[in-house]
């Protein structure tokens, strides 16, 4: 089945003749990026966006990617913190963004005198609180996998096939999803996510997420607590003496006042619950 689909989707890019992917090294458009580049040559460019939403490791990542399959990479300031009412965090939040980006990546593409502008999306995100795909139609922006009816579990299976390092990375998303909808987005706040999320990384936790809740009281802006989720048969490790004391440290060094972990463990979209 995943290999029909497959085969469906190289017919498919392949009618786009030229076109752009959007690229953030994540499973998706890895896959995507791959199988373009494959049918249709230099005719496909891969585009990322260089953002306070996305850990710098990630951005690195996509370089290699393209460097190592010479792939022509165009890298572009998103520059969201400037988008008007971005910060303060509405529940469309991702529609805002969205928006702004592709608007930016559709310029590219008219520059470039290319058809189509690709996104890694798969049926499965239609399971989740997705404002930004709306954005997505608007713009005319082409989602492959998901027209095709590619899972996320079908898109890491093809992708362990082609031999691609990204099969079995963990999901990812842009760090403003781990701030509260009505929370203030800072950069300060967007940089203790990332630092928090690469010393799970580091101390090999397979899927986490650093959720950022503001304290209470006169002084709250500087009372965060960060809210750890981790796949639940990790629990054991994250709660031994020495490796919790080493996190707990590391995480007061970033500047949390209160270290926690959610007893739900790790799920896909935490922060769309109470919508």
């Amino acid at each position: 089945m995943s290999k029909r689909k497959e085969e469906e989707l190289r017919e498919l890019i392949r009618s786009y003749e030229s076109g752009i992917v959007a690229f953030s090294s994540g499973v998706d458009s890895t896959y995507l990026l791959d199988i373009a580049h494959q049918e249709l040559g230099d005719k496909v460019i891969a585009v990322t966006a260089t953002s306070s939403l996305f850990p710098v490791r990630e951005t690195d990542e996509t370089v290699d990617f393209c460097r190592s399959r010479n792939i022509r990479h165009i890298l572009f300031p998103a520059d969201e913190m400037s988008i008007q009412g971005f910060e303060d965090n509405p529940v469309d939040r991702c529609y805002i963004c969205k928006k702004s980006l592709f608007g930016k990546i559709s310029k590219i593409r008219d520059d470039e005198g290319l058809k189509e502008i690709m996104e890694g999306s798969n049926i499965d995100d239609d399971k989740d609180y997705r404002p930004g795909s709306r954005a997505i139609a608007e713009l005319g922006i082409r989602s492959p996998l998901k027209e095709v009816g590619l899972s996320k579990e079908e898109v890491r299976l093809l992708s362990k096939e082609r031999g691609l390092s990204t099969w079995n990375k963990p999901s990812f998303a842009c760090l403003a999803t781990r701030i509260p909808y009505g929370e203030k987005i800072t950069i300060e706040k967007l940089s203790m996510i990332e630092r928090g999320e690469e010393i799970l990384s580091d101390l090999g936790f397979s899927q986490y997420r650093v959720r950022v809740h503001m304290g209470y009281g006169k002084d709250k802006e500087n009372n965060t607590f960060a809210r750890i989720e981790i796949e639940p048969e990790e629990f054991s490790r994250l709660i031994n003496e020495d490796l919790r004391s080493i996190i707990y440290e590391d995480f007061k060094n970033i500047g949390f006042t209160y270290v926690t972990m959610d007893l739900a463990g790790y799920r896909m979209g935490s922060m769309n619950e109470g919508i």
